[in-house]
């Protein structure tokens, strides 16, 4: 049976198309139940005998849930218990247009068949399609549309049933569509009655999300905050300047205030500053919000002041505490400060945490503090709270309204025990949006099957290098090994340098399940006992690993250079290899340097460490920073897993040689692709600071009485190699370490959508990522963009769209921004585990920052930085005096300055187990009258797979 759908569009020109789109309806649709035997086709999805036990239903039935219901409580569907769903077509292509998270997550339901959950295309049946009624809106027509659906369902099971009784439950929380189906004859049941009528499952009741009818009941009647302005006003402000959209940043340290980074290419209030828990209205970080600037008297200057919500503030304490924001500040220290008036979009998640247990008996309604310090305590109900005191719990949030101090909140799911090692790292993953659940069978299906081995075919459209001495060298334990090198002399006297990077793009082909998991992930994530990959493990440890005395597929960039490293000409080949040793940087080392080896391998790398000098001594004359960020190593125990040692990463000359060439390739592979596709090249840029960057460093370098340069690369480069202090060798270590903290970031950009491709830190005038395919997405762009300008591959759409390609680069900056929080944070609870075990510590460290009333210190022993404030024992504040010029910090009379030597003690303070810290207090010098009090944030960097040289 065919209908047509006809309807007018508007062309970019501005005249108008007349549509018509055919609509194929069937009679041979599947219900997809055993009760069936009518319409039964292949294997039957809803189970004859659904196992849920509803007190509303005493007989067997299915649920068939609203659009609604699954958008607002998927928790509730993604619980195991919940099976027998009939998701139609309907609700499917709604919740697709509404909410891309959820349909994700409703799909990744649907697809696990131990769920029993059936897609039923209703909008294809015969007998379940309907069409939009004259002046019926289209949200009318669907909710009408899963109404004939759900009586469809009820009446064609009865057919098949031997015995009367098997129903079909309707879900729905809209109170019209519950009285039209019920006045149809359905069975209908708001998604909370049907959920607590559920006898045998009472802990899906704290899943439950509130709906807006609940609030009510959930509230006092005061009023808290200004009612949110409606989107169309928000939208006319902004347009005409009375507002100003921006993404809203909450201060970690201080929960009463917050800065609205506006949207926009205008200079002018880039950052509003929001002070007071009324100007916050109820935004919560990350949300884009609409903020109306406050007349210039009203404006504020930062607050230096650290407020923490305890949850138990009353109006007068919460006036006192925006009173002590308040301070008498010089005219040029003020920021624009606005006030928040509108949400135009929400960007709330599931959260991490734990329950602080109400005081009151019996109580049902609790406090959870979330483990990231920037989002507000969620009220949430549950009668659990027993169970989970000392648990680390997810929560979603479910709307905050005006007369509460707090959003609501539901519960989601229990992660474990607080300060548990698997649980932590759990925390980390999902607080810093790591994808690392298990790659799904749709992925998994476009792996090779195995055993797999290279075929013929492949060796026609490949270059032969498996004759050649390659080798690769990569940290101990390295198993996803992504490149090789080799280095041979050539009959005509010059060299032959071969970087050989491993082949992924053969394996994972444009558009597949496989490829849109790995475009997602978007880089492998290292933590300190663990590795999330990118892409499947026979990938990344076996077919594309380039291990030593097996035959791999690579993509080759092999340059003839004489013996100065002057590059003579450059070739890109897809190749086959067989590397003749997988080696340590140890290992590689210990060959160049030990004499008496002489076979093929060892000249190869005696032969690249000597070329790769060269190339590190011409880019840093020609102003490439090296620059320092105190990388740790953890020794950890092989039966508890507990870390026993933490080091300082020592790198070797191997560590260099290796990134030496790993950068050519990639600047010689950026100049190819950028020559064959100028508008959609992926490349990576590093942006120049501005000037306000360099002030910290600048002013530190002077308390040295040495004069650091910054109007160039070259320059700060140059100022940086010349500053030595005698008798202090760690001083130019300390002093890259702050130039360090002065870069940006770099990012991946298309070369269509920007002008500007200069790597600041590489001192190069392009750049991108070619090295790393089976780690960085990135690289797999760029091997495919590659393969198509040397004639090795064929393009595809997405390829050649600047801006799709634009759109990645956006995904592949934040997982790479992501990547590198999680791996911070594993370092800093791996080190919480090292000093909990070891104890108190006495250490050396140096002055890094001087404040007005605290030090950071950095131990290079454990590369951990601890800030450790002044309080006299006897008055609120100790005699304390800062010069800002040159900073300088006078306690009574001992006078401390940046680069000073001190003696610290560091332990652990677990007081607060959601928060646990490293603890730093002073030992030297010691101030007469004085104590410390001690506070830390662990700034240690992750053991990176490979040495950075870039920001």
């Amino acid at each position: 049976m065919l209908k047509s759908k006809t309807f007018v569009k508007k062309t970019r020109s501005g005249g108008v198309m007349k549509i018509v789109r055919e609509h194929y309806l069937r009679d041979d649709i599947w219900c997809g139940s055993e009760v069936c035997d009518s319409c039964k086709q292949g294997s039957p999805v809803l189970q004859q005998d659904p196992c849920l036990e509803s007190s509303l239903c005493k007989c067997p039935h299915y649920i068939l849930p609203d659009t609604n219901v699954v958008l607002h409580q998927i928790d509730v569907l993604e619980d195991p218990a919940i099976t027998n769903v009939i998701i139609l077509q309907t609700v499917l292509q709604e919740a697709r247009h509404r909410s891309a998270p959820v349909y994700k997550r409703i799909k990744d339901v649907i697809h696990n068949v131990e769920r029993h959950f059936y897609t039923f295309t209703n909008e294809h049946h015969r007998e379940t399609y309907i069409e939009q009624a004259q002046g019926e809106s289209a949200n009318d027509r669907n909710d009408r549309a899963i109404r004939v659906a759900a009586k469809w369902y009820s009446e064609h099971l009865k057919k098949d049933q031997k015995e009367e009784g098997f129903q079909i439950i309707l879900l729905t929380n809209d109170k019209k569509n519950k009285e039209k189906a019920e006045e149809a004859g359905l069975v209908a049941y708001t998604c909370e009655e049907y959920i607590q009528s559920l006898v045998a499952n009472p802990e899906l009741v704290d899943r439950l999300a509130s709906t807006p009818d609940d609030v009510n009941e959930i509230e006092s009647g005061k009023i808290i905050f200004q009612e949110h302005l409606p989107l169309s006003k928000l939208q006319q402000g902004i347009k005409s300047g009375t507002y100003l959209q921006g993404t809203f940043r909450s201060n970690r340290d201080n929960y009463l205030e917050a800065t609205v980074w506006v949207h926009g290419d205008t200079e002018e209030n880039k950052e509003v500053l929001i002070q007071g828990l009324k100007n916050l209205n109820r935004a919560v970080h990350e949300d884009v919000v609409a903020v109306q600037l406050l007349p210039k008297d009203q404006w504020v200057a930062p607050s230096s002041v650290v407020l923490q919500d305890e949850g138990t503030t009353e109006d007068d304490e919460e006036e006192e505490k925006e009173n002590s924001l308040k301070s008498v500040v010089h005219e040029s220290m003020l920021k624009p400060t606005g006030k928040v008036v509108g949400i135009i979009k929400r960007n709330w998640r599931p959260y991490c945490g734990m329950l602080s247990k109400s005081q009151i008996k019996e109580a049902r309604k609790h406090l959870f503090t979330p483990a990231d310090r920037r989002i507000p305590r969620i009220r949430i109900e549950t009668r659990q709270a027993s169970t989970l005191e000392g648990q680390r719990i997810i929560v979603a949030i479910d709307g905050w309204p005006k007369n509460s101090r707090y959003p609501n909140g539901h519960f989601v799911r229990n992660l474990g025990i607080a300060g548990d090692k698997e649980t932590e790292t759990e925390v980390l993953l999902l607080e810093h949006d790591v994808p690392h659940q298990p790659f799904s069978q749709a992925v998994l299906s476009f792996l090779p099957k195995m055993p797999w081995s290279i075929t013929e075919e492949d060796f026609k459209s490949r270059t032969d290098l498996r004759h050649i001495g390659v080798c690769s060298v990569d940290p101990p334990g390295c198993t996803d090994i992504d490149d090789a090198l080799h280095c041979r002399d050539l009959e005509n006297g010059n060299l032959e340098v071969g970087v050989h990077i491993a082949d992924v793009s053969h394996f994972i082909r444009p558009g597949n399940a496989l490829d849109q998991e790995a475009a997602s992930r978007g880089t492998t994530v290292y933590l300190c006992e663990k590795r999330i990959d990118m892409v499947p493990e026979l990938l990344s440890s076996n077919l594309c690993s380039l291990r030593s005395n097996v035959e791999r597929l690579a993509f080759s960039c092999i340059w003839e250079m004489n013996h100065d490293a002057e590059i003579i000409n450059t070739k890109f080949t897809k190749s086959v290899i067989n590397s003749k040793a997988s080696l340590t940087y140890a290992e590689a080392q210990m060959r160049i340097d030990d004499t008496s080896m002489n076979d093929e391998i060892t000249r190869s790398l005696r032969g690249l460490n000597r070329l790769a000098k060269i190339l590190k001594k011409k880019r840093i004359e020609m102003g490439a920073l090296t620059l320092s960020s105190p990388e740790v190593r953890f020794h950890i125990d092989s039966e508890t897993h507990d870390p026993i040692d933490l080091q300082t990463k020592e790198l070797k000359e191997t560590n260099s040689m290796v990134e030496e060439f790993m950068l050519l390739a990639n600047i010689s592979v950026a100049k190819k692709i950028y020559e064959e596709f100028a508008e959609c090249a992926l490349l990576r840029k590093h942006p120049a600071p501005p000037p306000s960057n360099y002030d910290m460093l600048v002013k530190a370098a002077k308390s040295k009485d040495l004069d650091i340069r910054t109007d160039s690369a070259k320059a700060l480069a140059d100022s940086l190699d010349a500053a030595q202090v005698g008798g202090f060798p760690y001083f130019n270590t300390l002093l890259r370490i702050l130039a360090t903290r002065c870069m940006m970031q770099a990012v991946y950009f298309c070369s269509g959508m920007d002008t500007d491709f200069h790597h600041y830190g590489l001192a190069s005038p392009i750049y991108t990522h070619f090295t790393s395919p089976i780690r960085r997405y990135s690289d797999i762009i760029v091997h495919r963009l590659l393969a198509v300008s040397i004639g090795a591959d064929i393009t595809y759409p997405d390829l050649m769209d600047k801006h799709k390609q634009a759109a990645l680069c956006n995904n592949l900056n934040y997982r790479h921004k992501m990547s590198q929080y999680a791996q911070r944070s594993s370092v800093a609870f791996h080190t919480q585990l090292f000093f909990k075990s070891k104890g108190i510590i006495n250490e050396e460290g140096f002055i890094l920052f001087v404040k007005k009333n605290a030090i950071v210190v950095l131990i290079p022993k454990f590369g951990l930085e601890g800030t450790v404030f002044f309080e006299n024992k006897d008055k609120p504040n100790p005699r304390l005096s800062f010069k800002e010029e040159i900073p300088t910090l006078t306690v009574e009379d001992t006078v401390f300055r940046v680069f000073d030597k001190v003696k610290v003690t560091i332990s652990l303070d677990a007081s607060n187990v959601q928060h646990q810290k490293i603890r730093m207090s002073l030992v030297e010098p010691v101030i007469p009258g004085v104590s410390v009090s001690p506070q830390s944030n662990c700034n240690s960097e992750p053991d990176a797979k490979k040495p950075k040289l870039e920001s």
